[in-house]
């Protein structure tokens, strides 16, 4: 055949360029989630074991039902199209308020709090699955005032939609998730590009509701917060503070023996040795100290891979952040990276003395379904905005990692 005679076309029609296996999810996201997983049931296997006798594998056994079911919500939440959600912001954002109010009204009162709706199997605290329905509330309100982000009214808007819940919340009270919707709102509106002017402003009016609530309300025979949340929000600040009889609810114990156990961990951890977290010596530690439970049963090796999970889980989030095809996927992940660099920042600070008490807790290794399912959810949704990032890339011949 000559080199210029015309190629007959065939009936399979032109070769396919190759093209490279692409995964349906975000590998290295995936392997974050699973790792962490793994650690937690591994630690809460260790640190539960006398929690209730008769029953070794209790919290186990519950904690791997709330991780395989929230994977599972995972996998179908990545397969969904995250754009068709804006079109149910309202039904989200007011979902987000009923469910806030039937707690207030209906939750089951437990250690001063009331957080939690009882079902018969399980048990709904809805200020968990709230931080993920108003970072999809709030991306959805800012993308549809796009034009106009730098103008004042925009800001005022978005804060009072983050402040109404919030308000709500702290009234169970839950002082922790509270501060968690106001993070997740300053996120947003700091990648939507809010003006600076209204970023210092809102910096100054946190300063001065702090020092409000803090000090200037108590002094004038004002408590805004309960006298136990004032003293968890400032033991910290007095560490070397004698614990009052040495009671487990004095927030000076808690740190005083989250350190210790931290601190005994040493390398590698003392395993079967352990005793600080086995016997009960640190409060709440399948839950908000449950990084206290990683130190002493790991050393600095198992927390140093706990924290190198959580590196790699916030960078993959930002990395959604960047690939995201619209804007609304970019605020999405924008919320999540806050509500996780938050969470992790707050509850591994305040187990080792360099932040507050507030009932925060470790995304995906403490213990307790709500919180399980509600981030394996925000997950799924960076997810989703991998998958359609990815299909967009590939429509249009890039090829994105």
């Amino acid at each position: 055949m000559s080199p210029l005679s015309p190629i007959k076309p065939t009936e399979e029609g032109p070769a396919a360029p190759p093209r490279a296996l692409r995964l349906p999810l975000d590998p290295l996201l995936t392997l974050a989630v699973l790792g962490l997983g793994a650690c937690s049931i591994i630690t809460l296997r260790a640190s539960t074991r006398k929690l209730v006798p008769g029953d070794p594998h209790y919290y186990v056994e519950r904690q791997a039902i709330y991780l395989a079911l929230g994977f599972v919500l995972m996998i179908a939440l990545s397969r969904l199209d995250y754009s068709l959600l804006r079109r149910y912001k309202n039904v989200i954002y007011g979902f987000l308020i009923l469910s806030i109010l039937a707690v207030l009204g209906l939750g089951h009162s437990a250690q001063g709090a009331q957080r939690a709706i009882n079902f018969p199997l399980f048990s709904f605290q809805a200020s968990e699955l709230g931080k993920v329905l108003l970072i999809l509330a709030l991306s959805a309100f800012i993308v549809e005032r796009a034009r106009s982000l730098r103008e004042r009214d925009t800001t005022v808007r978005v804060l009072i939609a983050a402040l109404v819940p919030t308000i709500f919340v702290i009234a169970q009270p839950d002082l922790g998730s509270g501060l968690v919707y106001m993070a997740i709102a300053c996120m947003l509106l700091f990648v939507a590009g809010t003006s600076w002017r209204h970023l210092a402003a809102l910096a100054a009016l946190v300063c001065l509701a702090i020092t409000f609530v803090l000090v200037a309300a108590p002094a004038a025979g004002v408590h805004v917060l309960q006298p136990y949340q004032t003293e968890r929000l400032t033991a910290f600040l007095h560490p070397s503070s004698v614990p009052k009889e040495g009671s487990a609810n004095d927030p000076t114990y808690q740190l005083q023996q989250s350190k210790i156990a931290i601190g005994s961990g040493g390398k590698t951890g003392r395993g079967v040795n352990a005793s600080q977290v086995p016997d009960g010596f640190v409060p709440e530690s399948n839950t908000d100290f449950v990084f206290a439970a990683v130190g002493e049963e790991y050393g600095f090796v198992g927390a140093g891979l706990v924290l190198l999970l959580y590196a790699l889980l916030i960078s993959r989030t930002l990395r959604v952040l960047v690939m995201a095809k619209d804007l609304f996927g970019s605020l999405i992940a924008a919320g999540v990276a806050a509500m996780l660099m938050f969470q992790v920042f707050v509850n591994v600070g305040m187990t080792v003395g360099i932040m507050p008490v507030t009932g925060v807790t470790l995304p995906l290794m403490s213990y307790g379904g709500s919180s399980v399912i509600a981030t394996l959810l925000s997950v799924g949704l960076l997810q989703s905005i991998y998958v359609q990032a990815r299909n967009s890339a590939a429509l249009k011949g890039r090829v994105l990692r």
